[in-house]
């Protein structure tokens, strides 16, 4: 039977746009399946035995079982994933900031290094580290704002109670330089502490991971070096 030219014309299109999403359903259940199959391969065996089973079922199914199956699969895949990730980012975000604490002390720590030494030597090179510390915080900031969090000027608690007893004792006693070397050798020590703990954490991963892991070796190089 000839069908009119625009039924006949609708009827094609029809066709092929079911063929089309037949093919993407196809695609997303093949995706679905492999990120099942590797979350199952570290299941226990009872738990593998129902997945086939599971898998002989589907294969019996309808294309169009198949379509509405494989939609719905992806779609409960990712709502499975998504918290994960957000966790993940959630963690690496706190990781930054408390890192950021640290590296701000540093900053401040070699500022008061610069502000009381008269060693014009050690003046340029406390400088020197002054502007590393600042390097460091704008990279970690620009990581942090990149995660979704909003820049870390702040510094830690245990570093303002350090620099107001610091403030205490100039007040006595003129610091000299053994006294400001000291501060620097403690503050740096503190840094190297808080880098270590920084990279335990799994969720810092790719190129922020890289990043602090380069600034914690020129932090070890510092210290070597006071």
């Amino acid at each position: 039977m000839n069908l009119p030219e625009p039924i006949s014309d609708a009827a094609d299109k029809a066709k092929d746009l079911y063929n089309d999403t037949a093919d993407k359903a196809k695609d997303l259940y093949d995706e679905a399946a492999e990120k099942s199959k590797a979350m199952l391969d570290k299941a226990p065996d009872s738990l593998k035995n129902v997945s086939q089973k599971t898998a002989e079922t589907f294969n019996k199914l309808t294309t169009t079982q198949k379509i509405v199956g494989g939609v719905l699969l992806a779609a409960g895949l990712v709502v499975l994933v998504s918290p994960k990730k957000k966790g993940k980012a959630k963690r690496a975000k706190k990781a930054l900031d408390t890192l950021l604490l640290f590296v701000n002390d540093r900053i401040e720590g070699y500022k008061r290094a610069v502000a009381e030494t008269k060693d014009a030597q050690l003046k340029s090179y406390y400088q020197k580290l002054v502007g590393q510390s600042q390097q460091f915080s704008g990279t970690l900031n620009e990581y942090l704002t990149k995660k979704g969090g909003q820049r870390e000027t702040g510094t830690t608690l245990k570093g303002k109670l350090y620099r107001k007893l610091m403030d205490a004792q100039a007040i006595v006693t003129a610091r000299d330089e053994k006294a400001i070397l000291a501060a620097n050798i403690y503050g740096e020590r503190w840094a190297i502490k808080a880098y270590k703990k920084t990279l335990r954490r799994k969720a810092l991963k790719g190129e922020i991971r890289e990043a602090i892991e380069k600034q914690f070796e020129q932090s070890k190089q510092t210290y070597e070096r006071l």
